[in-house]
Parts: C-alpha cells; structure tokens; sequence
C-alpha cells in the first residue's frame, strides 16, 4: 500500500512539471532547473516502478509456493500398524451404555447373565475383559470392554452368529427397554501398553480418555513419541496400576483411552503425585499435552461378574 501511494505522489509530482514544462515551451522559455526536476522525477517513476514489480513478484512467488510445497515425511506402513502390538491380532470393543436410574440393578444381572453364556460357549471368538458402573463422570452409565481374538474376521463371525441366536436376540430387546442411548467404538490396543488381564480386587478403576488433535495421534507413532509413552508407563507400574491403553479405529476417531486401576480414591491422588518425583515424567508431560484437544476422567466400579476386579 506504502508502495501504490508512493507511485500516486510520484506521477502527479511528475505530472505538474510536465504540465509547467509544457507552458514554458509554449512561451519559448524553458528553465534550466524544471528541465532537471523533470527528468529525475521520471526517473523516480521508473525506478519505483520496478520495485513494485519486483517486490509483487516475490510476494506473490512465495506464497504461492506456500500453498503447495510442503515436507512430508514418508511412511511406510499404517500409523495404527506402528501403533498397536505386533505380537497379537486382538481387536477390542468399548460400549457406553446410558441406563435408566431405575433399571441399572435389573440390567447388571441381565448383562451380567448374558456374558457368562458367551464366556461358556466356545463358538464365540469373543470375551468380555471388564464391566464397570460410572461411580464419578456420566451417572448411571455401563461400559463394557470386549475382545476379539482374531481381529476383524473373528468380530464378524461372532455378529454373524449372534444375529441367529434367539435368545440373544430376545436379551437385546429385553435390554432396549432398560437403556436411554448407546455407543460403542472398535480399539486396537496400543504397542507399549499391558494386555488387560483378569485381576482380583477390590478395586475402582480410571478411564482417562483423550481427544486428540488430527495430528496427535500420527505424531503418537514417531519414535520420541512412542519411547516416552513407554517409559511413562514403567513410571506407573510401581503397584500395577496400569490396565490397558487403547486408541480408536472405528467411531470416534482420535481418541485415546487409558484404563489404571487403584485401591482407592486416596491411593490414586499418591500414585499421580510420586509420578511427578520421577526423573523424564515432566518431559512426557510435556510433550503429551499440546497434542490434546480436550479429555475426560471417569471412576467406575467393576460389577459383580467382571473379570477385572
């Protein structure tokens, strides 16, 4: 803008010599000085001209370019391939079922129930790993952690077969009437984390789950990445604590849950707090956080049929 108005002043400068330059040389009088004045005011013209080309150009050239070139790291495989474990095809299901306040003691024992079933039947490639009531986060709320050894095929097969039986079908209607909504998401379980195992309690246990930024989750498969989350867990794992961590593959994408388990309420406030004392968890910290686009807490409290207690 300084440039364009620059330009404005020089031409109508210029334009009042010429024009004086013009009367002059119609009087047959032509001032040694106007003459001068003239010729460097379109010299100025015609340099600053071609500056504000030049300057326009390289603007323009850069950005541009800005748009279009960028450095992008090559990958060679699937980011939840680098993620998750190498060693098992396990696939996971998480369902947040939201009950009826009245209905929540009916429907831990008709779930309850159901599960053990499947658990008995050996042509199911499936098993519940835990069932839990939110204690503290959304009242009056199910989730259950379900796993599919096999992955995909095996989670088909196990639909498959569901859907042709008929008192499952009768327990899914029965169940309809006792819930207010539903949702559910599929997980692999990440590379650096336990596989969920049966635990005895008591115990409450925390599902800390992260929504990521769209970059977050790729930048979770970077080497740095991976090696703090890793050490970040050895950090927790003075009292077991650590269950399981997963990251979505179907429904909400770029979430992240953790699963710990404690003694309490007051042994979960000490184990967080001697995380702190520890050497490299204040640079896990750091590098985790800007990744994160919000996240939630929930205390839940396994029912009485779950295996992680």
């Amino acid at each position: 803008m300084i440039a364009s108005l620059t330009l404005q002043h020089t031409f109508c400068f210029c334009f009042f010599l010429f024009s004086a330059f013009v009367s002059c040389h119609s009087n047959n009088r032509i001032p040694p000085e106007g003459a001068i004045r003239l010729t460097m005011g379109l010299r100025v013209n015609k340099t600053i001209k071609s500056l504000n080309v030049s300057c326009r150009k390289e603007i323009g050239s850069s950005w541009f370019r800005s748009l279009f070139v960028h450095t992008v790291d090559a990958r060679k495989d699937a980011h939840s391939n680098l993620l998750s474990k190498k060693e098992t095809s396990n696939l996971y299901k998480i369902q947040f079922h939201n009950v009826k306040p009245e209905c929540l003691d009916a429907y831990n024992s008709l779930e309850a129930e159901v599960q053990h079933r499947l658990h008995q039947d050996q042509d199911y490639p499936c098993e519940v790993v835990g069932s839990w009531n939110t204690w503290y986060g959304e009242q009056d709320q199910a989730v259950h952690l379900w796993r599919y050894k096999g992955g995909y095929p095996a989670l088909t097969e196990c639909l498959k077969k569901l859907n042709n039986n008929k008192e499952y079908l009768e327990f899914r209607k029965e169940r309809a009437k006792m819930l207010i909504s539903r949702r559910n998401q599929l997980l692999l379980e990440f590379s650096f984390w336990n596989e969920p195992l049966p635990r005895q309690g008591p115990n409450l246990y925390e599902m800390r789950t992260y929504y990521l930024k769209v970059s977050g989750l790729l930048l979770h498969s970077e080497n740095d990445m991976s090696h703090n989350r890793a050490r970040a867990i050895t950090y927790r794992q003075e009292n077991s604590e650590a269950v399981g961590g997963f990251f979505s593959q179907i429904g909400d994408l770029y979430v992240v849950h953790h699963l710990w388990a404690y003694e309490s309420l007051q042994s979960r406030e000490e184990t967080r707090n001697s995380a702190w004392l520890k050497e490299g968890w204040d640079v896990n910290v750091y590098y985790t956080v800007p990744l994160i686009r919000s996240m939630e807490s929930r205390i839940m409290i396994p029912t009485k049929s779950s295996p992680l207690q």
